[in-house]
């Protein structure tokens, strides 16, 4: 890489220092990462021949972690290597019990490439979605190791497309094969000279049908929901979702609402809870005798979303006036309807959701009672909009076997 790209991460690792310093993330960050080569040197196999994966924060992992339990259930014995970038990930996935080894990846300088790549030894190298560390890719290349992407999208923006992006787009010849989500990526990267690229899909969506295949029961919300003629499940709400929500919950008496919070603390717990007048109860203090007087459920527990949306109606999924909509797919997959902010742009599903009338793109409040307004009143419209979501995930399950078979059906083996 070149002398601008070098400038670069240093100025980002400065950066995350100096936000380090009033940033938990940041610290949480760096003091993984000045952990990583000790960690490393203390449990890795001498001979290497690491699979390593590569997720920046947890929805990444989400969208890797097929392709891993496809990989050990086919290879009980092959060592995984799974880093990643944010906290985010590392946090919450530091114990996962299919990789042999978790840590943070150090930034994408060349002592650090080197060092890693050194005690790693990879066999092969698959990053996950948008992850485009120049040194790291230059070096995988040089060595000759086998380097993929998975469930990448690529869009007209982006830097790779731009007449100065020639640096980023050599980035994309160090992969063995990008596998990209959609056709039009593909014909995007074909625009720019690159062809080493496979249409397959995006794996988020074996990964929903995996955890509805295991969806935990909750006694607890089986009561809450029990009395219930409509409950909107909430899920990774912010602050402008509730805006959205909480008085149009508030006028419906005959409504109840699962809220989990896409981040909570006491402070945060006690401003949802004084959103609204209805009875409303966290549900790490709510027993199933108590749950069905109930009106309003806050989770403040981690882990649960996914397996709470089979309790809903219908599915409200935060994000979306803020930096993003969160997983729809984790909510689809159940077969109710789904509803956002604008904030979907960079997400397929979510536009294809909404051409086929599964998914409910809102901007304001008035305009969210009117899409709940339709779905609480029209029985077969509330119906045939979850069945069209539950249809749209199931039509685009299969890229996790079709991955898998093209890395370890031919060069891999």
């Amino acid at each position: 890489m070149n002398l601008l790209y070098h400038l670069g991460i240093d100025a980002y690792k400065l950066a995350v220092q100096i936000a380090s310093v009033r940033n938990k993330k940041a610290r949480l960050m760096l003091k993984g990462q000045a952990k990583t080569f000790k960690l490393l040197r203390g449990c890795l196999a001498p001979e290497g021949g690491y699979i390593w994966i590569h997720a920046s924060s947890l929805g990444e992992f989400e969208q890797g972690r097929p392709l891993i339990e496809k990989i050990k259930h086919d290879n009980p014995d092959a060592k995984v290597l799974l880093s990643f970038f944010s906290p985010s990930g590392y946090e919450v996935r530091k114990n996962y019990p299919l990789a042999d080894v978790v840590c943070y990846l150090p930034f994408d300088q060349k002592h650090n490439v080197k060092k890693f790549l050194d005690l790693v030894k990879p066999k092969m190298a698959i990053f996950v979605k948008y992850e485009f560390w120049g040194n790291y890719l230059t070096a995988l290349k040089k060595r000759g190791v086998p380097t993929y992407i998975i469930s990448s999208i690529f869009r007209p923006g982006q830097v790779f497309f731009r007449p100065w992006g020639g640096m980023f787009r050599k980035m994309l010849g160090c992969f063995d094969t990008i596998f990209v989500q959609n056709d039009e990526s593909r014909r995007l990267l074909e625009s720019i000279g690159i062809t080493n690229v496979d249409v397959c899909g995006d794996t988020r969506f074996d990964r929903v049908a995996d955890v509805r295949s295991t969806a935990k029961e909750f006694p607890v919300i089986e009561q809450f929901v029990s009395n219930s003629r409509f409950t909107l499940v909430m899920g990774s709400s912010w602050e402008p979702d509730e805006e959205i929500v909480m008085p149009y919950f508030d006028s419906h008496p005959d409504m109840k609402v699962i809220i989990a919070p896409h981040e909570f603390d006491r402070e945060r717990l006690l401003d949802m809870m004084g959103r609204t007048n209805r009875r409303v109860a966290l549900y790490s203090q709510t027993s199933p005798e108590q749950a069905a007087s109930l009106d309003c459920l806050i989770i403040d527990s981690f882990g649960l979303l996914s397996s709470l949306y089979r309790y809903g109606k219908a599915a409200y999924i935060g994000g979306g006036f803020g930096a993003g909509i969160h997983n729809i797919n984790e909510a689809a997959v159940y077969g109710i309807p789904v509803i956002f902010g604008p904030k979907h742009e960079k997400f397929k599903e979510a536009i294809d959701l909404i051409a086929c009338d599964g998914g409910h793109c809102i901007a304001n409040d008035n305009e969210f009672a009117a899409v709940m307004d339709r779905l609480t009143s029209d029985q077969t419209y509330l119906e045939q909009s979850g069945k069209v979501a539950g249809d749209y995930i199931q039509s685009h399950l299969g890229a996790t076997d079709h991955i898998y078979e093209t890395i370890f059906g031919t060069a891999n083996k």
